[in-house]
């Protein structure tokens, strides 16, 4: 067995989860190293919930908060960093499988007593591990953070009883409880003073404090399509901003949060001017400054070569990558073979609504431009879903349609509906009662990714399925009890 179970975690579980990858690949590296001990905490305090997520042919980042579901958007904004927060769930919600999995092997049994007992061995590095932050919401989950050796100190301060010296005068007893009380007074406010520096110390170096980081964009002319800064330094950020205006000839400059979750400096951040007067001009670029990483994506991949071994001339300390474009029908492939694999997963005697729904939402529905009509390819998952929901009346799902922002807003809420609602209607068509769903338009109000770049576009142009109970706006995962309610 490995000596730390979270570094173990992080080797197997975090390349596993991250293959396949190619935006935010650092935030999300990030968020997987900051969830492990988290998630650990919470599979300690609540040990039913192992057998729970171990039956799940997907299991969500919404089990470990569906009594408290609130919580779920503070935990994400602690942990995302710079990436988009239904990214970062939807790669955390990918790792509980395996860490379950890496669990089970580590303690030789897939019994919760067994895991319970790994975890509760390794409890010291799981605490040292846990980003400050993480103790208001696993309090607030019912979940107790506290590790041995806070119960043991208590005695120790109150071990000093200097009382049995000798009687030789009423006076000397008196005298030495007063400087006893003296001297424990000041070794509290020393201890207090060292405890209150040692705490504060560690979020600005520790894993829950994240890189600085730019991400910005150009337009099909080379111009600045869109611009964001995050570094605690508003000084800086107040330079940079002018640096950007020059450069691009732009009057909007860009976003900016001085957050104190962020680092106060860029790694090479002298280098950054320079940087983005090489980027001015070239079309369709996209480039994400994070920490030491830094990634380059351009339309037109000799553009994006050409950016790279520029720029690695001028910032050597950075790590320097070239995203590839997005090649849409290999997503689009490996997203209905993923989907057909899930629903055939499904056991028809036990089906559960948030399984259907998960496994439809792997596949990606790319309609034609301006398009409500439903590609062939998306026919036989649809077909496949229909023969289970027809077997399972309790399965209810809302169909939501989401676009990229061209274009305008009413137009784009317009067609996201048409599109919701071409989903609806094929379902019906194949025999589903109509009872069972529910079409939205959400338009370009929840974006799941950044616009600016075609392959941010490609991902925002979606449809979601979501288990929704239609009188009540309740999030309802169904079982054979008749179901678990949560707040949606």
């Amino acid at each position: 067995m490995s000596n730390n179970l979270i570094d173990v975690l992080k080797q197997q579980v975090s390349a596993m989860v991250l293959e396949g990858e190619t935006t935010f690949l650092t935030e999300k590296n990030t968020a997987l190293s900051l969830f492990y001990p988290i998630l650990l905490s919470i599979l300690r305090g609540r040990p039913r919930l192992i057998e729970r997520l171990r039956d799940q042919l997907n299991p969500r980042l919404n089990d470990l908060f569906e009594s408290h579901p609130a919580l779920k958007p503070q935990f994400l904004d602690s942990l995302r960093g710079a990436a988009p927060a239904s990214e970062i769930e939807n790669i955390l919600s990918k790792s509980i499988l395996p860490v379950l999995g890496v669990l089970e092997n580590q303690a030789g049994s897939a019994e919760p007593d067994a895991i319970v007992h790994l975890i509760n061995i390794q409890q010291d590095s799981v605490h040292r591990a846990l980003p400050v932050w993480a103790a208001g919401i696993l309090e607030a989950l019912g979940i107790n953070t506290a590790i041995g050796k806070i119960a043991h100190q208590a005695p120790e301060i109150a071990a000093p009883v200097a009382v049995k010296e000798k009687r030789s005068g009423a006076w000397l007893p008196v005298l030495a409880l007063i400087i006893l009380g003296l001297l424990a007074a000041f070794w509290y406010k020393s201890c207090s003073s060292k405890s209150s520096v040692d705490d504060a110390g560690p979020p600005v170096q520790s894993a829950a404090a994240q890189p600085a980081s730019l991400h910005l964009s150009t337009n099909e002319q080379g111009a600045l399509a869109s611009c964001q800064i995050y570094v605690n330094n508003s000084s800086y950020i107040d330079i940079l901003q002018q640096q950007v205006k020059q450069i691009f000839s732009s009057p909007a400059g860009c976003g900016a949060s001085a957050d104190a979750s962020y680092h106060t400096v860029y790694t090479d951040q002298d280098t950054i001017p320079s940087v983005l007067k090489l980027i001015e001009g070239t079309p369709n670029v996209s480039l994400n400054w994070v920490g030491e990483q830094l990634s380059i994506q351009a339309a037109d991949p000799q553009d994006a070569e050409r950016l790279a071994g520029d720029i690695k001339k001028i910032a050597k300390n950075m790590n320097i990558s070239v995203q590839k474009p997005v090649d849409v029908n290999t997503a689009v492939n490996n997203s209905i073979s993923e989907a057909q694999k899930a629903l055939a997963a499904i056991n028809p005697e036990h089906i559960r609504a948030l399984d259907v729904a998960t496994a439809l939402n792997m596949q990606i529905i790319n309609f034609a431009a301006g398009s409500a009509e439903i590609p062939e390819v998306n026919k036989s998952i649809l077909d496949q879903a229909t023969a289970l929901m027809q077997c399972a009346k309790q399965v209810e799902l809302t169909v939501t349609g989401h676009t990229d922002a061209t274009g305008s807003a009413a137009a784009n809420k317009k067609l996201s509906q048409a599109r919701a609602q071409a989903v609806v209607d094929y379902l019906i068509g194949k025999g589903v009662d109509p009872a069972q769903l529910r079409a939205v338009g959400m338009g370009q109000e929840k974006p799941a990714a950044e616009n600016a770049t075609e392959e941010g576009r490609f991902k925002n142009r979606r449809i979601e399925f979501e288990v929704l109970n239609k009188d009540t706006g309740v999030m309802r995962t169904v079982d054979e009890e008749g179901g678990k309610e949560y707040s949606y």
